[in-house]
């Protein structure tokens, strides 16, 4: 089946400047395509697993893909879905950040046949009058302030710093199309306005047609984002979210998300996924698998599944659950709860803690918590160990060191 209609059914796409033309050129020839990332922190989260999926699945089926790192927009930001402007970076900030990126998709993207670029490399070298003068009379501010990212900041305030992110993006689709005859943009839908602006000054400049493409955002069937936990956001870097939390976050999604995430984010294809889908909680241990593999490697993932179901199994500790190593010191006189949970990250707030001891969803060592102002301390502990349940699903250990 032609790449683009597969995609197409497993529910990838969005919007396009035009779908037939598309499917026509991604079956007819090879296309050279790009994404673009912001490095803004060392790790991406699972919020970027769709365009890499997409790029993934291009890629497989021999197209070229452009893994354009935003290095020179990151020293502005993108002001699209921002209440207030970015911290600007350092350039040593943004090469680690790209290096931590290569790392954590190695199982998905082939950088040996991928392009990997920095838009820095031309955005820094250019002379602001001379760019402005070439490129900016083709921009209308009329139409830009039409434009979602900039018309929710628009009431709020937005700078004129803020305000050349679209044309500095437009110009990397121009760039990319000069030095590798890249056609096609895609994105999130959250950036369709800007990937409008670099299809449009590809065509008022070299008078040729280039494509945008937009793919679905990872959301639940409730409309939010999905790709936050409890403590915070989902990360693919497994010092950030280990393995076993990692597998968690997409063994415990609702039962409506599953069919989603199985097409989306996952290589099963599209009959065998017909076939998973009888059996929900199959389909959602096979849907966590999947995905830890693809992350993290088929052992990490082996041993994630391992740990999920000595929990359900009813057996007190396992070896690859989430584990906070902490000094006996701390709880000596002892350590409140809320304290203790915000110190393992289990927690992003007291005011969190206390509405899960309330509503009855905080154990430890089994028995239940109900008292918020509860002390931890060594009389708690079983062999330096012991074990919270936060809710039905969530485990967490603490071992004792000296």
């Amino acid at each position: 089946m032609n790449v683009f209609k597969n995609l197409q059914e497993r529910g990838f796409f969005e919007q396009s400047t035009n779908f037939p033309a598309l499917e026509k050129l991604f079956s007819e020839q090879k296309v050279t395509f790009y994404t673009g990332f912001d490095p803004t922190a060392d790790s991406l989260t699972v919020g970027h697993f769709i365009p890499i999926m997409a790029m993934s699945h291009l890629q497989k089926a021999g197209h070229r893909p452009i893994f354009l790192i935003g290095g020179g927009t990151a020293t502005i930001g993108d002001p699209t879905d921002k209440s207030e402007m970015r911290r600007i970076m350092s350039r040593d900030e943004i090469s680690h950040n790209v290096n931590c990126f290569k790392a954590q998709l190695q199982n998905l993207i082939d950088f040996g046949n991928a392009i990997l670029v920095d838009n820095a490399d031309w955005l820094l070298k250019l002379n602001y009058v001379d760019f402005i003068r070439t490129y900016g009379i083709h921009f209308s501010v009329n139409k830009m302030l039409t434009a979602d990212a900039y018309r929710t900041r628009f009431e709020r305030g937005l700078s004129f710093y803020e305000f050349n992110y679209m044309l500095m993006q437009a110009y990397d689709f121009l760039e990319l199309y000069h030095r590798y005859g890249c056609t096609v943009q895609c994105g999130g839908n959250d950036q369709w306005s800007n990937i409008l602006a670099g299809v449009d000054l590809i065509r008022r400049v070299e008078n040729k047609t280039v494509y945008g493409l937009t793919l679905k955002l990872l959301t639940r069937s409730d409309g939010q984002k999905m790709g936050k936990s409890m403590s915070g956001a989902v990360w693919l870097d497994k010092n950030k979210t280990s393995p076993y939390e990692f597998f968690q976050y997409w063994r415990n999604i609702h039962d409506d998300d599953v069919e989603k995430c199985l097409k989306l984010l996952t290589f099963i294809s599209l009959d065998e996924i017909s076939e998973i889908l009888k059996d929900i909680n199959g389909a959602k241990e096979k849907l966590a698998y999947e995905i830890t593999k693809t992350i993290h490697g088929e052992d990490e993932a082996q041993k994630a599944l391992q740990a999920s179901k000595s929990l359900f199994g009813n057996e007190n500790f396992s070896d690859f659950m989430p584990t906070s190593k902490l000094s006996k010191n701390i709880f000596e006189d002892g350590i409140n709860i809320a304290d203790l949970l915000l110190k393992i990250n289990l927690v992003p707030s007291k005011s969190e803690c206390r509405r899960i001891i309330t509503q009855g969803g905080l154990k430890i060592n089994g028995q239940k918590i109900s008292d918020v102002n509860y002390s931890v301390n060594l009389e708690n502990f079983d062999n330096e160990q012991m074990l919270i349940q936060k809710g039905k699903k969530i485990f967490h250990r603490i071992k004792l060191i000296d």
